[in-house]
């Protein structure tokens, strides 16, 4: 692979891999982090970090307020759930309406503007079994999207939606960021930090992620608060 490519990088484990990815793939990466008015902006600090350690030097943040949508625990005053037993049963309460499709189409507009046709996004396995807008389905279809929303589409590019830990475990993707240099001591996936990476240790993001490395056989760096 070559070219230039556009990574979504949350700040997080799985965002900081798939950029990672991308610049083994040997793509020219430039990312784009969004400051949502999310419960954990702290991520953004993350996702600086993350940045800075891969040598991403395009590397911009984008203010769109879901707080105003609200309708989620990331984004309204809604308890962040902990210690559930049954991750992936349902769609959760931290699921954000329409996230991913809004974060996909200012990619979109980012990749458009750099003359880009790759985008990026670090969906697996563990979240579209409760995320909707985690699904092959919907990223497949946002390509179409893509396709014919853009006046790239129309001069006849076509973008691709490269989803390089769809079908990987939180194991696989602590094994493959590993292999790839991820410093995942600068990364921060808690749904409720508090403080800068600093995990609360009992959102289903923390349990997750603490499953992850203990699976995978790899140290966890993280700081946790319980």
């Amino acid at each position: 692979m070559a070219g230039r490519a556009v990574v979504l990088l949350s700040g997080g484990l799985d965002s900081a891999t798939a950029a990672a990815w991308a610049k083994a793939a040997g793509f020219e990466v430039a990312a784009l982090s969004v400051d949502y008015r999310q419960r954990h902006r702290l991520e953004l600090e993350a996702a600086h970090l993350v940045a800075r350690q891969l040598e991403i030097a395009d590397h911009r943040i984008v203010a769109v307020d879901l707080h105003a949508i609200g309708g989620s625990a990331l984004t309204d005053d809604v308890p962040v759930p902990r210690d559930r037993e049954a991750i992936g049963a349902d769609i959760p309460v931290t699921y954000v309406p329409a996230r991913n499709t809004v974060f996909l189409a200012l990619l979109t507009g980012f990749a458009e503007v750099i003359g880009a046709t790759d985008l990026v996004i670090g969906v697996n396995a563990q979240d579209y079994s409760g995320y909707p807008d985690c699904r092959p389905a919907f990223l497949r279809a946002f390509e179409a999207v893509a396709r014919l929303g853009t006046r790239a589409g129309a001069e006849g590019a076509r973008f691709s939606v490269h989803a390089p830990l769809l079908h990987l475990s939180k194991a696989g993707i602590v094994r493959l960021g590993s292999s790839l240099g991820v410093d995942f001591a600068a990364t921060l996936s808690c749904y409720d930090p508090p403080a800068a990476l600093v995990h609360c240790g009992r959102c289903d993001a923390c349990r997750l992620r603490r499953a992850g490395f203990a699976e995978a056989g790899v140290p966890d760096p993280s700081s946790y608060e319980s």
